[in-house]
C-alpha cells in the first residue's frame, strides 16, 4: 500500500463496537480517528440465544454512523469483525445481512482463537521490540482471550466463554454488589479457566499485559486513584472490589476513572480479571495500548503480500499436515491461476494478486481429504476446511475455501453456493478445469488453449488438434460442458 493510505477496522463486540481508522506512515498506523460506541448486544441474547429486535437495531444504528464515516473508502482499506456475541447468536445472519448492507462493507465472524491472535497482534504492534515472553489477557463481553507470544508471534491462543457482560447478568442482578456475589463469580469463573492451567503456566511467560475493555477500565480506575498508570495489582483488585461491595449497587457507585458505560459490567469484569490473576498466577499486569482493532490494521496491511499473509503460512501448515500431493498440488494451482489470468483480463493488478492467491490456496488444498479415504476425499476436504483452526481466516473466507474444494470435481448441484457470484464461479470453473488437465499428473498441454468469457456465457477455445492428441482429456471437458448446463452458467468448447 502506498504512504498515506488510510486503513479502518471495525470492531462489534459485545459490549461496545469500535472504529479505528489509521494512516499507513513508514509502515507504522497513525491514528486519524476512533469512535467507540456502546451497544450491548452481549446482553440482548434471549434464552434460545436468538439476538432481540431491540439488541439488533442498536447495533445496525450504530453501524449506520459508521458506515457514514466509511464513505468513500475501498474494500482493501476496511475490515469488519464481529466477536463471541455473533458466534452465539442463532439468528446472526438475519443481522448481518442488514449490518452489512448499512455499513456497506462484509462483516466477518472471527472464531475465537483467531480473535486471541489478532488481540496479540494489536498489541504487540503496540509494544516496544523485546525479547521478553508474553501473557497476553483481553476480558471482553462474553469471552475472555489468553495469548503467550513472543515478538509478533503469538504461539499459544485460546478464548474462553466468559466475560463482563455475561458475568455481571449472571451473578450481579440489577447492578448488586455483594461480598457472596463475587465469591460465586469469581468460582464460576475458574470452573470456565479451569483447563488453561496447563497451556498458560507461570513458567512459560515473563511479563503479564492487558488489553482493552475490562482491563482497560480497572486501570484507569487505579490510576486515577493514585495508583501507578497502567498498572493492575493484587492490592489494587481488592480495593477496588472493597469499593465496589461498599457502594452496594452500580447506580451507587462513585469512582473517578470509571466510564458510566462500565458501570453496570464492572462487578462481572472484575471478578473474571480477579479469577484469571489466581488461577494465572499473576502478581501485576501492564495495562497495553493496542487492542483488537489495531490487530485488525496491521492484518490488513500483512494481508497486501503472500509473503506476509499469515493465511499462507495457515494454508501451508495443513497441506503438510494432510501430506498433500505437492507437486501435483502446485500444477493445478499453476494451471488454474493462467486460466483465471485469461478469463479475468481486465482487472486491476491487486484485485486479482488476491484473487490468484486465493484460487492458488484452494488447489494447495483441494486433495487433503485423501488422507482420510480416497472415495469422496473432496468431500471429506470440505468438512475438514469448514473445521479447522485455520489462523488468519476469518469463517466466511474458510466456507468459501471448502466450496472450492468442495466443487473441485463432480456435480455441480450439490453446491449450496452463490452461482451469481461471479468472482466464485470464475475460480471455481477455473479450478475445476485445472483438475481436469492435469488428470494425468503432469504438465499439461496448454498451447493454444484461451478461456473468455462473455456474460454468463465461458468459451474455452482449443487449437484444432489438441482433442486427438489429448482424447481423454476432451472426453472429461465435454462431460464437464454438461456438469454446466445445471448451472445459470454455459461452458463452451471451440
Amino acid at each position: 500500500m502506498n504512504e498515506g493510505t488510510l486503513l479502518a477496522a471495525v470492531d462489534l463486540g459485545s459490549n461496545s463496537f469500535r472504529l479505528e481508522i489509521g494512516r499507513l506512515d513508514h509502515g507504522q498506523l497513525q491514528r486519524i480517528q476512533y469512535l467507540k460506541e456502546t451497544v450491548r448486544q452481549g446482553n440482548g441474547l434471549d434464552e434460545a440465544r436468538n439476538l432481540t429486535r431491540e439488541a439488533m437495531q442498536r447495533g445496525w444504528d450504530c453501524l449506520a454512523r459508521f458506515g457514514e464515516r466509511l464513505a468513500g473508502f475501498k474494500q482493501a482499506q476496511v475490515r469488519a469483525v464481529a466477536t463471541q456475541t455473533l458466534r452465539e447468536a442463532r439468528n446472526r445472519d438475519a443481522f448481518l445481512e442488514r449490518a452489512h448492507s448499512i455499513l456497506g462493507f462484509p462483516i466477518d465472524v472471527i472464531s475465537g482463537r483467531e480473535e486471541a491472535r489478532l488481540i496479540y497482534q494489536g498489541v504487540a504492534r503496540l509494544l516496544p521490540q523485546s525479547d521478553e515472553r508474553r501473557l497476553v489477557v483481553d476480558i471482553g463481553g462474553r469471552s475472555t482471550e489468553l495469548i503467550l507470544g513472543h515478538r509478533h508471534a503469538a504461539d499459544v491462543t485460546e478464548s474462553y466463554r466468559v466475560g463482563s457482560v455475561a458475568w455481571s447478568m449472571k451473578h450481579f442482578a440489577e447492578g448488586q454488589f455483594s461480598e457472596s456475589a463475587f465469591a460465586k463469580a469469581e468460582v464460576a469463573a475458574k470452573a470456565v479457566l479451569d483447563e488453561a492451567l496447563g497451556a498458560y503456566r507461570r513458567a512459560d511467560w515473563d511479563v503479564a499485559y492487558g488489553s482493552s475493555g475490562t482491563i482497560g477500565a480497572v486501570a484507569d480506575v487505579l490510576g486515577a486513584a493514585g495508583r501507578p498508570p497502567g498498572l493492575i495489582d493484587r492490592a489494587g483488585l481488592a480495593w477496588l472490589r472493597e469499593r465496589l461491595i461498599a457502594a452496594r449497587t452500580a447506580d451507587k457507585l462513585r469512582l473517578d476513572g470509571i466510564k458510566e458505560d462500565r458501570r453496570t459490567v464492572i462487578g462481572g469484569g472484575l471478578s473474571v480479571l480477579q479469577a484469571v490473576f489466581d488461577l494465572l498466577e499473576i502478581d501485576a499486569m501492564q495495562a497495553a495500548q493496542g487492542a483488537l482493532r489495531h490487530g485488525v490494521l496491521y492484518d490488513l496491511l500483512d494481508r497486501e503480500h503472500s509473503e506476509t499473509d499469515i493465511r499462507s503460512n495457515t494454508v501451508n501448515r495443513l497441506a503438510s499436515r494432510f501430506e498433500v500431493d505437492l507437486p501435483q498440488a502446485r500444477r493445478v494451482g499453476q494451471v488454474a491461476c493462467h486460466l483465471l489470468k485469461q478469463l479475468r483480463s481486465s482487472d486491476t493488478t491487486a484485485a486479482h494478486d488476491r484473487l490468484q492467491r486465493k484460487l492458488g490456496w484452494a488447489a494447495q488444498l483441494h486433495e487433503i481429504g485423501s488422507q482420510i479415504s480416497h472415495s469422496d476425499y473432496h468431500k471429506h476436504g470440505a468438512y475438514i476446511l469448514d473445521n479447522a483452526d485455520a489462523p488468519g481466516f476469518a469463517q466466511p473466507e474458510l466456507h468459501r475455501l471448502s466450496l472450492l474444494v468442495l466443487g473441485h470435481r463432480g456435480k455441480l448441484r450439490k453446491l449450496d453456493a452463490d452461482f451469481e457470484d461471479e468472482l466464485f464461479v470464475h475460480q471455481l470453473l477455473c479450478l475445476r478445469l485445472a483438475v481436469i488437465l492435469c488428470h494425468a499428473r503432469r504438465d499439461p498441454d496448454l498451447k493454444g488453449l484461451q478461456l473468455a468469457s462473455d456474460g454468463h456465457v465461458i468459451t474455452l477455445g482449443l487449437r484444432s488438434d489438441w482433442s486427438q492428441a489429448w482424447p481423454q482429456s476432451a472426453h472429461l471437458l465435454r462431460e464437464e460442458v454438461i456438469a454446466w448446463q445445471k448451472t445459470p452458467w454455459i461452458l463452451a468448447l471451440t
